[in-house]
């Protein structure tokens, strides 16, 4: 069966926050995810009750150099990206969302793929720090979330991925079939509940931080 984190040590615990930025969040934003704008009330309160626990937060942002020294086929992938209308380093719409702006001493993980441990500081920052567990939220669920997740998992860390404060957009056909963003994330989160990590509600892991008890999922 798939693991189950089945204790958190606050001291020991880090809520990874991916990519809630202004160009993934924000109405009106090119790479919108409108499941990460709807629950940015249910993140903020959650970051306030990990920082009151000792859960260390740390954030990742996506971003890339304007003149696309560092693109790789992100340029091809995505029309916002190369035409540099978003997630370019130091604009506003790389810049994580006013509501949820890092407090004093917490770090910004700048990245230039969609894991937040690919050629990043990430984990060194996390074995400084002692940590063995990590919980993921933010966007988008499949891809920079699943990505940093299963990087968590590569790395031996336990992984709580939060199903109710992660999120993802709809997907058009390309020739497989178009999705809805409520069946790609509910896909998703299946996939890792599988083969990377302990998939619960932010409930859960509030409750397994404030007791240490094993709870329903």
């Amino acid at each position: 069966m798939p693991y189950k984190v089945e204790h958190i040590d606050p001291a020991r615990t880090a809520m990874i926050v991916v990519d809630m930025q202004n160009d993934f969040v924000a109405d009106g934003s090119h790479l919108q995810s409108k499941q990460a704008l709807a629950m940015v009330d249910r993140l903020v309160e959650m970051l306030d009750f990990c920082r009151t626990k000792g859960v260390k937060v740390i954030y990742t942002a996506h971003v890339h150099r304007s003149d696309g020294s560092d693109m790789g086929l992100y340029d091809d992938l995505f029309p916002p990206i190369a035409n540099r209308n978003a997630l370019i380093a130091g604009s506003t719409g790389a810049q994580i969302i006013s509501r949820l702006e890092p407090h004093d001493g917490e770090h910004v993980i700048e990245k230039h793929r969609y894991s937040g441990f690919y050629a990043t500081d990430l984990d060194l920052i996390l074995r400084e720090w002692k940590i063995d567990t990590v919980a993921i939220a933010g966007a988008t669920t499949e891809n920079c979330c699943h990505a940093t997740a299963r990087d968590a998992l590569f790395r031996s860390y336990k992984v709580a991925f939060l199903s109710d404060l992660t999120g993802t957009f709809d997907y058009p056909d390309l020739g497989q079939g178009g999705f809805s963003a409520d069946d790609v994330h509910r896909l998703t989160l299946s996939v890792l509940a599988f083969s990377t990590a302990d998939v619960m509600t932010s409930t859960a892991f509030r409750t397994l931080v404030s007791s240490g008890a094993t709870v329903d999922r």
